[in-house]
C-alpha cells in the first residue's frame, strides 16, 4: 500500500512540519511565518469537475452565439467574439485583437481543457503523464485569463450604446456570466489540491488493483 507524504513544507520560510489530519473548513498555518500550509478541501473535490464540465459548456455557448444586437435608425447588426476579434484586426489594431483573442479565448480554454485533462484520469485512479508540467502550466495561465474585465467592459458599453440604439442581449452574453461565475469557483480551487486528489488516487489504484480474468 503506498501512503500519502506525512511531511509538508512551509512554502514562506521552508519549515518542514509533520502533516495533521484537518477537519471541514480547518487551515493550518506555519507557526513561524503565518504562511498557509495546508487547509481541509471540503467538498471541492467533488465539485471541480462538474463545473469544469459546465464552464466548458458555457464557453462554447458563449463564443458560438451573438453577444449583443444593435439596432439603430432600422438597421440591426450583431457578432460575436471572434467577429469581434476579426473586426478589431480588419480595422488595424491586431495588437488589441491579439490581446483580446488571448485573454478572453486561448487562455481560458487552454486552463479548461487542462483542467478536465487532469481530472477526468484522477476520478478512475490514474494520473496523465506530464502531471506535474500541466499544475505548473495551468497555474502560470491564470493571471492571464481576463474573461471577468471583458464581461465587465462589454457592459459598460451596453448602458452607453442605450442612449442611442435599441440593445438586444444575445444568448453569449448571458452565457459569458455564467461562465464568469463558474470559472471564479473553479479557479479558487487550491492548487496543492491536485496534488492531493493525486496522491488519493495513487492510494485508491494500491488499494484496488485490477481484476485477473480467470482462465478459461
Amino acid at each position: 500500500m503506498k501512503e500519502i507524504p506525512e511531511a509538508i513544507v512551509c512554502e514562506g520560510c521552508d519549515a518542514v512540519y509533520h502533516r495533521a489530519p484537518l477537519h471541514e473548513r480547518e487551515i493550518a498555518r506555519c507557526p513561524r511565518c503565518g504562511t498557509e500550509l495546508d487547509r481541509h478541501p471540503g467538498a471541492q473535490k467533488a465539485r471541480i469537475l462538474p463545473f469544469t464540465v459546465a464552464a466548458l459548456i458555457m464557453f462554447f455557448i458563449a463564443n458560438l452565439f451573438p453577444i449583443v444586437e444593435i439596432e439603430l435608425r432600422g438597421l440591426r447588426s450583431q457578432t460575436t467574439l471572434t467577429g469581434a476579434v476579426i473586426a478589431l484586426a480588419g480595422e488595424g489594431m491586431s495588437l488589441v485583437a491579439l490581446l483580446v483573442l488571448a485573454t478572453t479565448l486561448l487562455f481560458p480554454l487552454l486552463q479548461l481543457l487542462i483542467l478536465v485533462w487532469l481530472l477526468v484520469p484522477l476520478r478512475h485512479h490514474r494520473r496523465v503523464a506530464g502531471f506535474a508540467w500541466l499544475v505548473r502550466a495551468m497555474q502560470s495561465l491564470r493571471p492571464w485569463g481576463m474573461i471577468e474585465v471583458f464581461l465587465l467592459g462589454v457592459l459598460v458599453a451596453l448602458v452607453k450604446l442605450s442612449s442611442m440604439a435599441t440593445v438586444l442581449p444575445g444568448p453569449a452574453l448571458y452565457a459569458f456570466m455564467a461562465l464568469t461565475v463558474l470559472l471564479t469557483a473553479v479557479l479558487a480551487f487550491d492548487p496543492r489540491g491536485f496534488w492531493t486528489l493525486a496522491e488519493g488516487a495513487a492510494v485508491a489504484a494500491e488499494d484496488d488493483p485490477p481484476a485477473r480474468e480467470e482462465a478459461a
